[in-house]
């Protein structure tokens, strides 16, 4: 072989590799919408790997890249219950729409059974399997957790009748109300490594980002600062105050409320040294706060004790109807759907394995609040609970959480009068030295959203997850304004147009 045709060969494969490598490291985005309706289809599987995908989030967008120890499928593969399993080329996903076509349900008669069952002997069967078709063992999960917290203030109105005191005066109470932001957005985004046993959670976090507004938190420690000096100011040291509100009187000495003051005082000169501590052990930080959201969110999977979903406990509450059957991971199942019957809270859609009654998915939505409290001008009622979670098998054969979409919604009113009376037994005559009354009107609502993708399940044994050390000092980013380039490289769930679109005023 000549030099000049090996040089050129050389030339190819140098070629060829870096075309590779270029092709190995490019970002592939899409979205995915129904053909009738051009809406997005969310939570659908993109599977582009061996054992590695990614979901789509709430519009159908997706993204990924690919990693150079990706083993590729022949196609990637698109797949969402009550749509036809559609492969493409990777070129066919670049910036591009993909148009699904929705799947019937399939209905009796094409699925062949060893015996037929009645849609409570299939729930009967679900609730017996239960034991034997949950996950017991210690199990690693990569994960991303999205949580969105929406805040709305509907109501500030602090009601001010009287003060003694005379910088306390209405100017500043209605100014305290007018600088309560009404609406408030936290966004945590989080990937990393869940280790579970049927005890105890450990999480190491990769990767985190925060998106927030500082000021919003800024604009209290100012008030805050504002109200103590002119306590200070106006308050005698041997006094007491008496906090009424409606029926009920509290009595405070004076010198506990001076001591704490002072001790914020000696807190903020040491402020230097607990801003070190923290940053060595944030105690309260991004792997305690991730740890806080599962073990809120995964109390409330179906089959927990103290989950608010009763489907299992109540089942007798519920109307079932079978309503057809499809497939889930090659797997099929049948279709039922629940309705109160009675007193239950909740209408949605339950899906079963045909050969072990596994539940493989379930949608869930209340229809009534599901905690109503008043007493004594105190409002509280849980509004929202809504949600679809899903289950995969596990190599051990057991079945445990590969995603959740869960909505909690809370409202709450406070409608009460509040008196503030100094009062100072040492003074001749008149005791009662300064007063502030309020008649204070307070409503709000709360929405907390959690997203979890789980993208690999590995078993490991109990020595494995004791030996798992948890880095506390992990931090995660803040943004005040949506960076697209902050999960460059990462698998994750894109972003909604909230997200995107997040950024803090300057104002």
């Amino acid at each position: 072989m000549s030099l000049q045709l090996k040089y050129m060969k050389f030339k190819l494969l140098s070629l060829f590799v870096l075309l590779s490598g270029q092709i190995i490291a490019q970002t592939y985005s899409s979205q995915l919408l129904d053909a009738k309706t051009k809406k997005g289809i969310p939570y659908a599987t993109i599977q582009y790997g061996k054992n590695q995908g990614v979901i789509t989030n709430e519009e159908g967008k997706f993204s990924f890249t690919l990693e150079q120890r990706t083993q590729l499928l022949d196609s990637v593969y698109v797949s969402s219950m009550g749509y036809e399993k559609v492969g493409f080329s990777l070129g066919q996903l670049q910036d591009s729409i993909i148009i699904m076509k929705p799947k019937a349900i399939e209905l009796s008669g094409v699925y062949v059974f060893d015996e037929e069952l009645d849609v409570d002997e299939i729930i009967a069967r679900m609730k017996e399997h239960l034991p034997q078709n949950r996950n017991s063992a210690p199990l690693k999960q990569r994960y991303f957790l999205r949580q969105s917290v929406f805040g709305n203030i509907q109501k500030v109105d602090f009601g001010f009748e009287k003060s003694s005191i005379e910088e306390l005066n209405k100017e500043l109470i209605d100014s305290i109300a007018m600088a309560i932001p009404r609406n408030s957005y936290h966004y945590t985004e989080a990937l990393g490594d869940f280790y579970k046993t049927n005890t105890a959670y450990k999480v190491n976090v990769l990767k985190a980002a925060e998106l927030y507004d500082k000021k919003d938190i800024g604009s209290f420690e100012d008030l805050g600062k504002r109200m103590e000096t002119m306590f200070k100011k106006n308050i005698k040291p041997d006094s007491y105050l008496k906090i009424k509100s409606g029926i009920f009187s509290q009595k405070v000495q004076v010198e506990e409320v001076m001591e704490e003051m002072e001790a914020d005082e000696a807190t903020a000169k040491n402020a230097e040294v607990l801003e070190k501590e923290i940053q060595r052990d944030t105690i309260s930080g991004v792997v305690d706060g991730q740890k806080h959201i599962f073990d809120e969110l995964l109390q409330e999977v179906f089959y927990q004790e103290d989950s608010k979903l009763d489907l299992i406990e109540k089942t007798r509450k519920y109307e079932f109807e079978l309503v057809g059957y499809t497939d889930i991971e090659n797997a099929g199942v049948y279709v039922i759907d629940f309705s109160p019957k009675g007193g239950a809270d909740f209408k949605g859609r339950v899906y079963v394995n045909i050969e072990d009654y596994a539940v493989m998915r379930i949608d869930f939505e209340n229809l009534k609040n599901l905690k109503n409290f008043r007493l004594l001008g105190i409002f509280y009622r849980e509004t929202l609970y809504k949600g679809s979670m899903q289950f995969t098998q596990l190599s051990n054969g057991k079945y445990d959480l590969k995603f959740a979409d869960f909505n909690f919604g809370r409202w709450f009113r406070l409608d009460r009068p509040l008196d503030v009376i100094e009062k100072n037994k040492n003074v001749k005559g008149r005791r009662k030295q300064n007063e502030l009354r309020l008649n204070i009107d307070f409503r709000m609502t709360n929405t907390n959203k959690w997203e979890l993708v789980v993208f690999e399940n590995t078993l490991i044994d109990q020595s494995q997850f004791e030996a798992y050390k948890e880095d506390k000092s992990v931090k995660a980013t803040y943004m005040p304004t949506y960076d697209p380039e902050f999960w460059k490289g990462y698998t994750i769930m894109e972003p909604n147009q909230a997200i995107r679109e997040f950024t803090v005023s300057e104002e």
